[in-house]
């Protein structure tokens, strides 16, 4: 399957939200048991030893497994089962103040010495250029320590069989309830790490992720339109426990909602459904609308307008050639008044929430993960930083999101989880929609664009329903709002609690040059907006 075959069918081609490409990996040969740490110990030493011998002052090493499965099917077939396996060192040091670089395919202790000789000839040759020393905040080194994904049932040890017969299900479940086409796939990811630094840190990681989706088509035979319906599932950083098919409650009678667990075929005989009803929906009218934005919806709004724009390098300008910078620059921060959003808004980083695609115990610096506020009571107070970049805000330790997405490429700042706080008072969806005369409730992410700024945007969604004095009343469709960020967080008027918290994500989440892509998720409540101005999509031929 070529990357344009593969987008086409993940439906995944929007913004920064990109895929990866499978150059240079090999089939899937061993088992998923990850590699001694022991032995990884041994070769990692080499390399640390290796570069310090040539002079570096810090060196870090990364020996990296990583397994990839992925299934496609479409109606009745299967169309395709990739499965790779990646398998290298990658080894970091600081010389003359200067970083350099180098990777090695060969996992033997010769190669490896090379790759770290190489990588201090690197920095070497760079610092004359370098004109500005690195300035790297302090680790302090953890020893022999071990973190893993917190799984009940690992999906690479599950027949394929079964999964076929999953995905056969959910696309039959589709069909019978009326879908005219229908693609399922099966996304599953194990990264079996291992970090160790001069610092005294030897960190060992076996990290899984899955994301079970599909997509749904209904055709209206008289005038040739269609419509889509993308799975209400979220990518997750657990196994196959997340498809034991247990559902939650329904809100306001117009959708299932999935939370730690995920019945495909049951979101699918839903989806069938509901784009039959889309095409005889009423159209939007254009105008100014309360928005009650679902968890399935917020995320990508948060990905985009408060995930990205946050990242220290790209206020700095350095991902500028990569979908923009920020308008969130460094000023504003400065103020320590700047107002991001209304008192309602608090948005938290974490890398540490169980069951999230960023969960992992340490970064790819071996900085401890943790949780901290980029914005408070509305009011924006922090960013995204690592190692050689906090100094700058003036802090003395990493905040730990630090990620490289393979053994062969360089780690750099990457966005951790980055969520909605809920609402301190108790409130249920049914109670948040009551509040509202004139509104739309949005389920579901869909298409967007956002300037190269993170400011101006427009989103769309998967299902549209009127809001008419407190209650949904009928199916609308053609519905995108627009705003920019700090209009649009400032017309935040009204969150649910926490018992309505949940996570949606992006599986592959692009950034950099030479590009990388990673994993990272994005929690809220249902949350209200007053007053946003929503656009009719439709496109009006002849």
């Amino acid at each position: 399957m070529d990357r344009r075959e593969f987008l086409r069918l993940t439906g995944l081609g929007m913004g920064t939200l990109v895929i990866p490409t499978f150059g240079g990996a090999r089939p899937l040969l061993g088992a998923t048991t990850p590699i001694p740490a022991g032995d990884k110990k041994a070769l990692a030493d080499v390399a640390l030893n290796a570069a310090k011998a040539k002079g570096a002052s810090y060196a870090d090493v990364r020996i990296g497994r990583y397994l990839n499965q992925f299934l496609f099917t479409r109606e009745d077939k299967v169309q395709n089962i990739v499965n790779t396996e990646s398998y290298g060192v990658g080894v970091r040091v600081l010389a003359n103040g200067t970083w350099g670089f180098a990777a090695t395919s060969n996992v033997n202790k010769d190669s490896i010495a090379k790759a770290a000789e190489q990588a201090v000839a690197i920095a070497k040759a760079n610092s004359k250029f370098q004109t500005t020393p690195v300035q790297l905040a302090p680790v302090k080194g953890v020893g022999e320590v071990s973190w893993k994904t917190p799984i009940k049932k690992n999906a690479f040890e599950v027949p394929i069989s079964e999964k076929v017969d999953l995905l056969m299900a959910t696309n039959q479940a589709a069909l019978k309830n009326g879908a005219n086409f229908v693609n399922s796939i099966i996304f599953q990811v194990n990264e079996q790490k291992y970090f160790a630094s001069t610092d005294g840190s030897y960190i060992d990681q076996d990290i899984h992720r899955l994301w079970p989706t599909f997509g749904v088509t209904g055709i209206d035979e008289k005038t040739g339109k269609f419509k889509n319906r993308a799975a209400l599932s979220t990518p997750v950083g657990m196994s196959w426990e997340y498809l034991d098919g247990k559902k939650e409650d329904k809100v306001a009678g117009v959708t299932t909602r999935y939370g730690k667990s995920y019945d495909m075929v049951e979101d699918a005989a839903l989806a069938a459904q509901q784009v039959k009803e889309m095409l005889t929906a009423e159209p939007v009218k254009p105008g100014k609308y309360d928005m009650v934005l679902d968890p399935t919806h917020m995320w990508l709004t948060i990905h985009e307008s408060v995930g990205h724009p946050l990242e220290l390098d790209r206020v700095l300008g350095y991902e500028a050639n990569y979908a923009g910078t920020s308008f969130a620059t460094l000023d504003k921060w400065k103020s320590k008044k700047f107002n991001y959003g209304s008192k309602k808004v608090n948005l938290i980083a974490d890398k540490t929430q169980v069951g999230s695609l960023g969960a992992v115990g340490y970064d790819d610096e071996g900085v401890k993960c943790k949780e901290w506020d980029l914005v408070k009571e509305g009011t924006l107070v922090n960013y995204q930083a690592i190692r050689d970049q906090v100094h700058i805000l003036g802090e003395k330790e990493s905040h730990g999101c630090c990620y490289a997405d393979s053994w062969s490429s360089v780690q750099f700042q990457r966005m951790p989880n980055v969520s909605l706080v809920p609402g301190k008072e108790k409130k249920t969806v049914d109670e948040l929609i009551a509040g509202v005369e004139k509104g739309i409730y949005i389920v579901g992410a869909g298409s967007f664009s956002i300037d190269q700024q993170r400011y101006n945007f427009q989103f769309g969604g998967q299902l549209f329903y009127e809001i008419k004095d407190g209650k949904i009343t009928r199916m609308l469709r053609d519905v995108a709002y627009q705003s920019n960020t700090q209009e649009f967080w400032n017309s935040c008027v009204d969150l649910c609690d926490e018992r309505d918290y949940r996570v949606g994500g992006s599986f592959f989440d692009g950034k950099g040059q030479p590009g990388q892509i990673s994993a990272v998720s994005h929690g809220s409540p249902t949350a209200r907006f007053n007053d946003v101005n929503v656009i009719n999509t439709e496109r009006k031929l002849g």
